[in-house]
């Protein structure tokens, strides 16, 4: 980056936020705004309430209540965020190139846990922890992001999933986390349909959706997008069932009876002699992967649930795809409501772009301090992952311009002649809030940055910023 670019970082910033402006009822209250933001991009090694006043030079409890007490708006934030993601970053549905790299605007659902101590943060419980990879004290967040190209990926919605039994049949636990009356436990897929009906009505538009097995394996999941008119490739589990041709009949001695997919990929006539397809699947951070793969229409149930006697085949067909890792055995079934003449090399390229979403998780963990949240209010934790959104949205749209000013002539690329491209994170850090090394506003000392263990260093991250955001 030139020093010109450096310097614009802060100004640029200060007018992107000037866009979220009517959400703040005075002006007071929006100035917290900018100093959050500038705590979430600064080189500070935990980005929670405390650290960043101090670093700020603002009163501790000052910061606090701008999450939990000031008034503010922080669903129109969020829809604020999806408009801007339309307006600025994505094509119209009706242009011609939005599908030049084959599979054009992805949705993808997912959750991500973060391992917490204590019984007071809202929807803590002991459950399965990603984060740690075991059963543990923790708490499970759901989300929707979208993507566009190799260059375009951000958050779009963020809902924390609150277990049924410590925590919504519990409600005077939830009202001491000032968890609203009206937000109680729902399955995982409710929320994620209802941040993709929040999403569409905000105009953003996928071509897919696509998500794991977590939400795949609820049919009712799939019936209510093919509702909303919505594509997806959704994997789904084993024991998850169809029929590979329609019955003929059904009587109370010979019901019609779904096959799971693991059996109907190998005995369902439209497979059997069918043979794999090989592909080579690129990935952006490893290797490239080759899998093995074949498709067939099929008939999914329509009551959603199997019973012998009142299951029924859907009206219409879906693709079931079975795909076979080469080198590792791995064996995936995925499920599309996509149109018969699709093909299985796109359906593919869907359905393993979820995995992009990870590395989504993890610049917004690693860098901005997604997990970084230190409270015990369900309206701090919603606002600070809002706010993370917010600052995401910020570095897609700076990385994007620098790479399109990068490829026109004559303007000079900001590198040393290595050809590596700059790491705007940490350019950000250096120009957003050059205080934080230290504040001579406060009697407290803000820690140096410092290597956290099983953090990647700057160059790595550096990397998958280019590679997430």
């Amino acid at each position: 980056m030139t020093s010109e670019q450096i310097l614009m970082l802060r100004k640029s910033f200060s007018d992107y936020l000037q866009d979220f402006r009517r959400c703040f009822s005075n002006r007071s209250t929006f100035e917290h705004l900018k100093g959050y933001g500038r705590g979430l991009l600064s080189d500070l090694p935990r980005k929670s309430v405390e650290p960043i006043a101090l670093a700020g030079g603002c009163a501790v409890r000052t910061l606090q209540e701008f999450l939990t007490h000031h008034k503010w708006d922080q669903n129109l934030m969020r829809d604020q965020i999806q408009r801007r993601v339309v307006r600025d970053h994505l094509p119209a549905p009706d242009v011609p190139w939005r599908l030049s790299d084959g599979i054009g605007v992805v949705g993808r659902v997912d959750e991500t846990s973060v391992a917490k101590k204590g019984d007071k943060t809202p929807g803590v419980q002991r459950q399965h922890c990603g984060a740690s990879g075991k059963h543990d004290n923790c708490i499970v967040t759901v989300h929707l992001d979208v993507g566009y190209g190799a260059t375009f990926r951000t958050l779009l919605d963020s809902e924390l999933y609150l277990p049924e039994k410590t925590w919504h049949d519990n409600r005077d636990r939830c009202r001491a986390a000032h968890i609203p009356d009206h937000v109680v436990y729902r399955p995982k897929w409710q929320i994620a349909l209802e941040q993709v009906r929040r999403a569409l009505g905000n105009g953003v538009r996928f071509d897919w959706l696509t998500f794991d097995e977590g939400y795949g394996m609820y049919p009712q999941f799939l019936y209510e997008l093919d509702a909303l008119g919505q594509m997806y490739v959704a994997e789904v589990p084993p024991n998850f069932r169809c029929w590979p041709s329609y019955p003929a009949y059904n009587s109370p001695q010979a019901p019609f009876v779904a096959k799971e997919v693991r059996n109907a990929v190998v005995w369902g006539k439209p497979f059997k002699g069918k043979p794999f397809k090989r592909f080579t699947l690129t990935r952006q951070t490893t290797t490239p992967q080759v899998w093995e793969a074949k498709a067939a229409q099929v008939w999914l149930q329509k009551d959603g649930r199997y019973t012998e006697h009142t299951c029924r085949p859907t009206d219409r067909t879906y693709w079931l795809i079975i795909a076979r890792n080469v080198h590792s055995g791995e064996i995936k079934y995925f499920v599309s409501n996509a149109p018969p003449k699709a093909k299985l090399k796109t359906l593919l390229k869907v359905a393993f772009c979820r995995w992009g979403i990870e590395h989504v998780f993890r610049v917004a963990k690693s860098e901005i301090g997604f997990d970084h949240f230190e409270g015990r209010s369900y309206l701090g934790l919603m606002r600070h992952m809002i706010l993370c959104q917010l600052v995401m949205l910020f570095i897609a749209g700076q990385t994007i311009e620098l790479r399109e000013k990068k490829r026109m002539p004559g303007v000079d690329d900001g590198t040393d002649g290595s050809g590596i491209e700059p790491d705007l994170p940490s350019m950000a850090r250096e120009t957003m809030w050059p205080s934080t090394r230290g504040n001579d506003r406060s009697n407290h000392q803000v820690p140096s940055t410092k290597k956290r263990r099983g953090t990647p260093s700057k160059t790595d991250v550096g990397t998958e910023v280019r590679v997430a955001l």
